[in-house]
C-alpha cells in the first residue's frame, strides 16, 4: 500500500463476482438477487452491484428507493427491488425508473396506485407477508386484505403483483423450530394469494444462510446479502472458506508513529492497558471515526510485522495503539486489521468476536477517512 493512502479499505470485486457464482450454483434453478443495500454492506454499492451482476445475479436488492435510484443513475438496469418504504416515498420516481417495490399494507398499495395513475404506467409490486420475524410485512391475519387491495389495483391495470416474499428470523440456525414454522406460514400465505388470483413471477424467502443451507426455501429467487461479500452467514456452523466464499474487504493502515516506552506506561484514554515491560508502541491511524469498533479495546486482532497483535488500550476516534514488544516496527509499515486470511491476517469474523458483534456490522461500518480502493478484473 502506498504511504500516501495512510488508511485503506480495499475491495476485491473479483471475490464478489466469484461469491455470487458460488451462490448461484447453490441456488439451483432459482435466480439470485444480490443484496447491495447499505452501500453494499460497506463495500460500495455501485461497484459491488456490477461485480455481482458479472457473477450471475439477475436481480439486485436494496432497502430504499434512494438506493435503487442511485443504481439507475449509475447506468445499472438490472431488475431491482426496494423493500423498506414508508408513507410519502418518491413512488413515481421509482416506477419511472423501472424499480420493483414492496408493499406491506393497503396504505402502501394506495400510494403506489396514485403514483402509477399519474404516470400512466403500472407499478411492479412484491407483497410481503410476516411469517414470524415480527418486522415488516402483513401478518397472516391481515394478509387477505393486502392481497385484495393489490388485486383490485391490478384489475385496474395500474399495478402488477410480481412477487410474494418474506424473511427469516433464525435461518442462521437451520435447525431452529421457527425455520420450519415460517416455511409453513409462507406456503399458507402463497395458497391464500394464489386462490385469490395472484400469479407471482417470483416467490422468495431465502437469505444468505437459507441459500447455503436450506435448499427447500429457494423457491424462484434467493436473496443473499452478507455471503455476496464472502462472509459466512452461519459462522458457528461453517466458515466462509468451507462454504467456498472469499472475503472481499481488506482494511489496513500505515503505522504513523513508533516509540519506546518504559514498563508501567499507561496507554490511551483511561489507561485501559498498561505495559508490563519496556516495549515499543505503534500508533495506527484508524479509530471509531473510521468504523473500528470501540468495543474492540484490548481485543481487536491486527497483523503487523508478520505477527498477530492485539489492540493495546482504548480505541480512540482517530487511532489505536499496538504493543509490539521488542519487534522492529517503523512508520510506514502495514497494519492489517482484517482481510481474506490468505496472508495470515485476521478475518472480519475475528473482529466481530473481539467486539461482541457480528461480521455484518464490522464490514458495514468501515469507512470514514479510509480510502476505498477496488482491485480485480471487475474493477
Amino acid at each position: 500500500m502506498s504511504p500516501l493512502l495512510r488508511a485503506e479499505c480495499r475491495v476485491d470485486l473479483d471475490a464478489i463476482k466469484a461469491n455470487v457464482g458460488v451462490l448461484a450454483e447453490r441456488a439451483g434453478s432459482a435466480q439470485v438477487m444480490a443484496v447491495v443495500k447499505a452501500d453494499g454492506y460497506g463495500h460500495g454499492m455501485v461497484p459491488s452491484a456490477r461485480a455481482a451482476v458479472n457473477g450471475g445475479a439477475t436481480w439486485l436488492g436494496v432497502t430504499t428507493i434512494t438506493e435503487a435510484l442511485a443504481l439507475r443513475a449509475a447506468g445499472i438496469t438490472t431488475r431491482t427491488l426496494a423493500w423498506l418504504v414508508g408513507p410519502g416515498e418518491p413512488w413515481g420516481d421509482a416506477i419511472a425508473a423501472d424499480v420493483d417495490l414492496a408493499a406491506y399494507a393497503p396504505w402502501a398499495i394506495e400510494e403506489i396506485v396514485k403514483a402509477a395513475r399519474e404516470l400512466a404506467r403500472p407499478a411492479r409490486v412484491h407483497l410481503k407477508v410476516d411469517t414470524g420475524l415480527g418486522r415488516g410485512g402483513a401478518t397472516i391475519a391481515d394478509w387477505p386484505d393486502l392481497v385484495a387491495a393489490a388485486l383490485e389495483a391490478q384489475a385496474e391495470g395500474v399495478l402488477e403483483v410480481v412477487g410474494v416474499w418474506s424473511h427469516f428470523a433464525y435461518a442462521d440456525a437451520p435447525g431452529h423450530p421457527t425455520v420450519a414454522r415460517q416455511i409453513t406460514v409462507f406456503d399458507e400465505a402463497l395458497k391464500v394469494a394464489e386462490s385469490a388470483g395472484v400469479r407471482p413471477e417470483v416467490k422468495h424467502l431465502a437469505n444468505s444462510a437459507a441459500t447455503l443451507t436450506l435448499p427447500k426455501t429457494h423457491y424462484d429467487l434467493v436473496r443473499p446479502g452478507i455471503a455476496v461479500y464472502g462472509i459466512s452467514p452461519v459462522p458457528d456452523t461453517a466458515s466462509a472458506a468451507t462454504l467456498g466464499l472469499r472475503p472481499a474487504m481488506t482494511v489496513r493502515a500505515n503505522v504513523v508513529h513508533v516509540k519506546r516506552v518504559p514498563r508501567g506506561q499507561g496507554v490511551s484514554y483511561g489507561h485501559q492497558y498498561t505495559t508490563d515491560a519496556e516495549t515499543n508502541l505503534a500508533v495506527v491511524p484508524l479509530g471509531y471515526g473510521d468504523g473500528v469498533p470501540r468495543h474492540a479495546t484490548n481485543a481487536g486482532p491486527v497483523l503487523l510485522g508478520g505477527s498477530r497483535r492485539v489492540v493495546s488500550g482504548r480505541v480512540c476516534l482517530d487511532p489505536f495503539e499496538l504493543d509490539v514488544g521488542d519487534d522492529e516496527v517503523v512508520p510506514g509499515d502495514d497494519a492489517i486489521l482484517f482481510g481474506d486470511g490468505q496472508a495470515g491476517e485476521p478475518l472480519a469474523e475475528d473482529w466481530a468476536r473481539a467486539a461482541g458483534t457480528i461480521a455484518y456490522e464490522i464490514v458495514t461500518r468501515m469507512g470514514g477517512r479510509a480510502v476505498r480502493t477496488y482491485v480485480g478484473e471487475s474493477a
